[in-house]
């Protein structure tokens, strides 16, 4: 399934709107049950209303209504030659809602893969359990 993962990153990151860093990442999140979402980054001049292509993803399948519990695992994908992790930001979301088992999958240019488990992204996080 990764490689067909894979394929998907490949063919969505061609609409990262990235018209500012240039920088292009696409995420594929793939449901237990085989279904897979897509996400690309979106930036704004106003930086800090950018989105991440993590995000993207994840708040799609939210706003379909599907819950942690359903996701198996992300592929962050970038064009580059180098792996890429989420940012900051996309650790704490992907630690909320995302189970902390899920994997996480780095991806890149030249079809390389890093898998790590959610939970090695963001030690010592803050969560719910915090407030």
């Amino acid at each position: 399934m990764k490689k067909e993962m894979f394929k998907q990153a490949q063919e969505v990151i061609k609409n990262a709107y990235v018209p500012y860093s240039n920088f292009r990442v696409a995420a594929v999140l793939k449901l237990k049950n085989g279904e897979t979402l897509t996400g690309i980054n979106v930036e704004n001049a106003a930086y800090g209303l950018s989105n991440c292509a993590e995000r993207t993803a994840i708040f799609s399948a939210y706003a379909k209504g599907i819950r942690k519990e359903e996701i198996e695992s992300i592929m962050v994908y970038t064009d580059k030659d180098y792996f890429v992790s989420p940012c900051g930001a996309c650790r704490q979301v992907l630690s909320e809602l995302m189970e902390s088992d899920a994997d996480v999958i780095m991806a890149n240019s030249k079809g390389e893969m890093k898998t790590v488990k959610n939970r090695e992204l963001l030690p010592l996080g803050f969560s719910k359990e915090d407030l």
